[in-house]
């Protein structure tokens, strides 16, 4: 007997639309809705029985899917709270209205309140409308503890529902969906399998597909997360980091912890001891896993990490964040940012721990991570000071990467600065005459190689009150450094007044400036940037992101005591038109492209470049046969 029919509250309709057609992204989340909510359920019961012997269930408490491909059907059934027909109204027949928000209510206000108990999830009802996006009506036939009395809830989620008397044998709910003719695929196990391998596999609560031969459990049934940390081995540990990650290697780090406060979560996080494929996809997402009481909701929750940290993997369960209409949209609300920063924090300090205790594993890390970590010198200022004390570089004294705080202590007693040469590789530092005089001095210079090295540098001017200081750029003094009682000749820097402005003459715009360098010691000349100018590698992705783009002209600085130079000086006189004199002009330009090819840049004519070398070898070729 029909107890009644109604039809569904104002505009909810027009919610029920937006609900099955619009909300979700992809259909299959209606199985993990419906799971959730028989949870849900379960737990609901759970908590009755703690306080009265006789509302326990007989038999223990599960999920159960079956299918009926001849009925086209797809049940899935609980031996939870169950419902009566004033439930079926108030948590299926209005959206919005959550059957496990009135639940703790009535307990918050009843004499059985006990609110370290109180850890029940999600909204009843809202997320329970999926189902219509694969099926053409719905079901609902449920017992609630403590009854006798069963009913059927049934709606196609459009025109209304009606609520009539029904039979089940135990307490709990069935959901019957009639699928849709395009729905047929989740009436095989197979499929049914994996989507709750992927949604609701760590749920506490078993589940099992139901045949007509057997009954088979689908979940693993276990979060590894909720277990103690004593409970679990390294090797347990790495099955389920390669399961949940779809990785091969075993993590570099894991992190296991219980966060308690204002903000309740359990992470378990994963650093990886291989660099994944995906590291510098352009998307940037972050795979942390998001949970909400062992739901999986989400693997694409990019508030959880920073993008300088999307190596991370792992799992945050948390029964405190709120979802808004359906589990696939998270409220902008605090407790993602708390969480957020407390991941940041534990991920920096593990990582700074796990440096001191093992160089080599440390450097590795940072050869595969490094670049993607100094993104967060850029990005988050918060973190910056942390960051930088993870950052390691390639050190030219050393052969070897080191930290800034090593750096720092191996300082030489007057120096004030942290010196550093930004380069396209650590092989082309290495052979840079820019660290010719302070390899002689025996000054060290750290590399920066990493194209976001330009962009975080700025921003960063210091280190323990040591600022940064270009090799390569701006005019260095470094003769402080010299022994007291170092026989060093200093030169006049008159006495090559004309060779420079010869040079200048003959390089013109393609130059600032002129002048004698200091540190040289075994090239004869080298480019640099002024003071506030580009140095190269800024240079190179301003080229590489506008074509068009030539950069200031910077200053050739040449070493007066290098023997090609000191005979160029003593040519610089020689009249115009004269061998010497052309020799000079062409040695102008070739000290120039030379000091460009060093940098890892081509001439800008290379066949003017080839004919004047040509020159210059005829000419010392015939010079040596004369004097033979």
């Amino acid at each position: 007997m029909t107890i009644e029919n109604r039809a569904f509250e104002a505009d909810t309709s027009k919610i029920l639309d937006i609900v099955i057609h619009s909300l979700y992204s992809n259909r299959e989340i209606f199985l993990r809705e419906l799971i959730s909510n028989a949870s849900d359920a379960i737990d609901k019961r759970r908590f009755l029985a703690s306080t009265d012997q006789s509302l326990q269930a007989k038999q223990e408490l599960q999920i159960q899917i079956k299918s009926d491909k001849k009925a086209k059907t797809l049940t899935i059934s609980d031996n939870g709270v169950g419902m009566d027909s004033d439930d079926m109204i108030s948590s299926l027949g209005t959206i919005a209205r959550s059957g496990t928000k009135n639940f703790i209510e009535q307990l918050k206000t009843s004499a059985q309140n006990d609110e370290n108990k109180l850890s029940l999830i999600g909204q009843f009802g809202v997320g329970f409308y999926a189902a219509f996006m694969v099926a053409e009506t719905v079901d609902v036939i449920s017992r609630k503890v403590g009854s006798s009395e069963a009913y059927k809830w049934n709606s196609d989620g459009s025109t209304g529902y009606g609520i009539d008397n029904a039979e089940r044998d135990e307490e709990g709910t069935d959901i019957v969906l009639h699928l849709k003719k395009d729905a047929k695929e989740f009436l095989e196990e197979q499929r049914i399998s994996y989507m709750v391998k992927k949604y609701s596999d760590h749920l506490s609560i078993p589940i099992y597909w139901l045949d007509a031969e057997a009954s088979t459990k689908i979940n693993s049934a276990s979060a590894i997360w909720t277990r103690p940390k004593s409970d679990i081995t390294q090797e347990q540990y790495n099955s389920f980091y390669q399961q949940a990650s779809n990785a091969y290697d075993n993590p570099y780090l894991t992190m296991h912890n219980v966060t308690e406060g204002v903000t309740n979560f359990t992470s378990l996080l994963f650093v990886p001891s291989t660099r994944p494929m995906d590291l510098f996809n352009p998307e940037r997402k972050s795979r942390l896993q998001l949970y909400i009481n062992r739901v999986f909701i989400t693997d694409e929750c990019e508030d959880l990490v920073p993008n300088w940290l999307r190596f991370v993997r792992g799992v945050v369960d948390t029964p405190d964040l709120d979802l808004n209409v359906s589990r696939e949209m998270l409220q902008k609300v605090p407790a993602i940012n708390k969480i957020k920063k407390t991941i940041i924090r534990r991920v920096l300090s593990e990582l700074k721990k796990n440096a001191g205790k093992n160089k080599e594993e440390y450097q590795k890390f940072w050869l595969d991570f490094g670049l993607v970590v100094k993104e967060g010198l850029y990005e988050d200022a918060d973190f910056r000071e942390k960051i930088l004390e993870l950052c390691r570089f390639y050190s030219c004294k050393n052969s070897d990467y080191i930290s800034l705080s090593q750096y720092v202590t191996d300082m030489k007693d007057q120096q004030e600065e942290i010196y550093y040469l930004s380069s396209e590789t650590v092989e082309q530092a290495e052979i840079s005459p820019h660290i010719e005089g302070f390899k002689a001095r025996d000054i060290d210079v750290i590399v920066l190689s990493d194209p976001i090295d330009e962009f975080w540098l700025p921003l960063v001017s210091e280190f323990e009150g040591k600022k940064f200081k270009s090799a390569s750029r701006g005019a260095l003094d470094l003769d402080k450094f010299e022994p007291e009682k170092s026989e060093k000749k200093k030169t006049d820097p008159s006495k090559f007044d004309l060779l420079i402005a010869r040079i200048k003459s003959n390089l013109g715009e393609n130059i600032s400036d002129v002048r004698l360098s200091a540190n040289l010691t075994e090239s004869p000349a080298c480019l640099v940037a002024d003071e506030n100018g580009m140095d190269i590698q800024m240079e190179r992705l301003m080229k590489a992101h506008n074509r068009d783009f030539q950069g200031a002209p910077r200053i050739l600085e040449i070493n007066p005591d290098h023997d090609l130079v000191i005979s160029l000086n003593k040519m610089a006189g020689s009249k115009s038109g004269s061998k010497d004199s052309e020799l000079v002009d062409d040695a102008a330009y070739l000290l120039f492209d030379q000091a460009q090819i060093v940098e890892g840049r081509i001439p800008t004519d290379l066949t003017e470049f080839s004919k004047r070398l040509t020159r210059v070898m005829t000419s010392s070729i015939k010079g040596d046969m004369v004097s033979d």
